[in-house]
């Protein structure tokens, strides 16, 4: 009997999930895959971003809340997912930064905060692990924790002599970085809005960037799933402390995104199997391998 696909996406917080490759992981649910979501911290310590849902109430009990929200994506994308036991670091604003608080997923050593990720690993046995590249896709102390304890786990799960108390050892054979947010995607959408006699909301974020000298990783993968963003807009709604409905996130509507950018992007960081770039598949070189 064939084996059935699966896949990993890693993340740092709740609500991550449905703003980097939300969409990809619906198109592969409906194609019988199994997709597990690993989320490193609780949200704990997350601003309340949409104003409705800045209440005292709320407030008070974050850590409950975002699970509740949690729970309410991974139903809608249809995916399994386990929080790994980290407290979220929060966002440092100021100049100087202030410390990290004591205890919080970005201070703890790199090789403790893999553990149960090569544990999740080995139980889930991906074929495919998704998560951020260097810079955590923008520089949140979480996200660059995340990107850390990833690529460590990704060899580590694969070694015997590594973790030897955190189960039999298994190789992926694919590690992708999220590639969500980059000018030309943007920029398509911005010229499709105006296309249309549209007001663009990008313009600003175009100037914001202009300085920016941090760079998205190569795309080397654009997985077709225009068809599967309005399940992305409802799991990246179900967290509703953490996007206003009203806000940019939706400012584009669906059609103009499936005209201008019916994908979602990403960069091949290291491969076990062959496969031709660019691709189109984040399974290219294992579907032969798994199904036949």
């Amino acid at each position: 009997m064939p084996d059935q696909l699966r896949l990993m996406a890693v993340h740092a917080h709740p609500d991550d999930e449905s703003s980097k490759g939300a969409a990809t992981m619906a198109r592969y649910v409906s194609e019988g895959a199994q997709v597990l979501v690993c989320t490193f911290t609780g949200g704990e310590r997350g601003s309340i971003l949409n104003p409705a849902m800045d209440r005292p109430e709320i407030v008070a009990n974050m850590a409950e809340v975002r699970r509740a929200e949690m729970a309410r994506a991974r139903e809608i994308l249809g995916v399994e997912q386990r929080f790994l036991g980290f407290i979220d670091s929060g966002l440092p604003e100021g100049d100087p930064l202030p410390p990290l608080p004591d205890g919080c997923f970005a201070l703890t050593p790199v090789e403790e905060a893999a553990e149960p990720l090569v544990r999740a690993i080995r139980e889930f046995r991906p074929h495919v692990i998704l998560t951020y590249d260097e810079n955590g896709g923008y520089p949140h102390p979480d996200h660059v924790m995340t990107h850390k304890a990833t690529a460590l786990a990704f060899d580590a799960a694969a070694d015997p002599d590594s973790y030897r108390d955190s189960g039999d050892p298994w190789q992926a054979l694919k590690l992708y970085y999220f590639a969500a947010f980059h000018v030309e995607r943007f920029a398509a959408l911005h010229e499709e809005m105006l296309r249309r006699g549209m007001e663009s909301p990008y313009t600003k974020l175009f100037e914001e960037w202009k300085d920016d000298e941090r760079r998205p990783p190569e795309i080397t993968t654009r997985v077709p799933c225009g068809d599967f963003f309005e399940i992305r807009e409802a799991a990246l709604k179900a967290h509703a402390t953490q996007v206003d409905p009203d806000g940019f996130w939706f400012a584009c509507p669906l059609e103009v995104q499936r005209a201008a950018w019916p994908t979602e992007d990403y960069h091949l960081a290291r491969s076990l199997v062959n496969s031709e770039l660019p691709e189109d598949d984040l399974f290219a070189g294992i579907r032969e391998k798994v199904t036949l």
